[in-house]
């Protein structure tokens, strides 16, 4: 007797990063149909015959979480999860795409599935392997900011030294010295100084920087 070839479900989910309020936040939808109706995830869906995962991605961010592709800042293929029984209605492989924007604006549609951004230290129960999906590529994004310029992709065009601290504390989840840090960064000749500064409250105004390029790149040696 001959097995019967059955394909498995080919979907398609986001993991998309920002910051906000000096946290590292991600976003989710909150899902309108069985299975987890109610509950929070990530925002996906099927790819459809004819459609590329990254095309796919794109129309489902702008469906579901009323996100413009174009306005992220770097985006990149994350894994691939293809465990047997991560979905109940059978085996689904997921193509995961990871994506980082500063200021995102969601559009919001009568498609939109209420699509919010968490921190990721404090995330609300997930469906399917969602929470295992965001751990993964929270430890990407970790590992992907000590060995490239990564973490441009959620600043500012204009920034100082000291809320690029923030944003590797936020990642990394820990407090980093703040002499060791600049020395070690600045080192790396990724950023330079502007002749812009910034003014807040009654401090000393800050010298602004930006970064050489707006565009990924691998540093000659690690940061951390």
């Amino acid at each position: 007797m001959k097995n019967t070839y059955k394909p498995p479900i080919l979907t398609v989910d986001s993991v998309i990063f920002q910051l906000i309020n000096n946290e590292l936040s991600v976003l989710l939808i909150q899902r309108a149909a069985e299975p987890f109706k109610g509950e929070w995830a990530l925002p996906g869906g099927y790819n459809s015959a004819g459609e590329t995962t990254h095309d796919a991605m794109a129309r489902i961010l702008q469906a579901k979480a009323g996100l413009k592709i174009k306005d992220l800042s770097l985006v990149e293929q994350l894994y691939t999860f293809d465990t047997v029984a991560r979905d109940p209605r059978g085996h689904a492989v997921s193509v995961t795409y990871m994506g980082l924007g500063k200021n995102l604006k969601l559009d919001i549609s009568e498609t939109a599935h209420n699509p919010q951004f968490f921190p990721v230290s404090k995330l609300p129960k997930l469906a399917y392997d969602h929470a295992d999906i965001v751990r993964y590529a929270h430890n990407r994004l970790c590992s992907k900011i000590t060995y490239t310029n990564a973490v441009y992709a959620l600043l500012p065009r204009f920034f100082t030294l000291s809320q690029l601290q923030y944003a590797y504390e936020a990642i990394l989840g820990r407090i980093l010295d703040k002499r060791n840090f600049r020395k070690k960064f600045l080192s790396l000749k990724l950023v330079e100084p502007t002749n812009k500064y910034y003014q807040e409250g009654a401090h000393r105004p800050a010298l602004l920087y930006c970064f050489s390029q707006q565009k990924l790149h691998v540093l000659s040696h690690s940061f951390d």
